[in-house]
């Protein structure tokens, strides 16, 4: 019975709250100024023209070269902001989380975290014995990185 009381009674209040809400927006609105009315001797309003011919625009801008910490730095800084956040640093991770959190919520376990060294694993051990020789050890390092072309100028 409280319940239904206490709810009649927010909703009354509510309602009042809007009504003089209303009423007082209704006040601001009459005391404005009336629009101005344009009067009939003036006439259409003539769109002004310039001579564009001798005109010259801005330079340029020269665009700087970046060192390399400035282009990394440029890299997290997302909005520009002239220094990073711990969000903005995190965010450059997220991919690598997303593909190790196999039921996707947002929690790693061991479980999901180990399943990449067990695939790493099993994908090495080759005659499928549960260990490995130095040639199937082999098979677990990282590709070797791709050396940048030199300039084809």
């Amino acid at each position: 019975m409280n319940r239904f009381v206490l709810g009649a009674l927010a909703a009354l209040v509510l309602a009042s709250v809007g009504l003089f809400w209303l009423q007082g927006r209704a006040e601001v609105e009459e005391g404005a100024p009336p629009p101005e009315v344009p009067s009939d001797d003036a006439g259409p309003e003539e769109l002004p023209s310039a001579e564009i011919a001798d005109l010259v625009g801005p330079e340029l801008p020269e665009a700087t070269e970046l060192t390399r910490e400035q282009r990394r730095f440029g890299r997290y800084d997302r909005d520009n902001d002239g220094r990073i956040t711990g969000n903005e640093m995190l965010s450059t991770r997220t991919s690598g989380f997303r593909d190790l959190d196999k039921d996707g919520n947002n929690l790693l376990t061991f479980e999901e975290w180990a399943v990449t060294t067990v695939d790493k694993f099993d994908y090495a051990d080759v005659d499928g014995n549960d260990w490995l020789t130095p040639g199937e050890f082999r098979r677990s390092a990282p590709p070797p990185s791709k050396p940048k072309p030199r300039c084809s100028c």
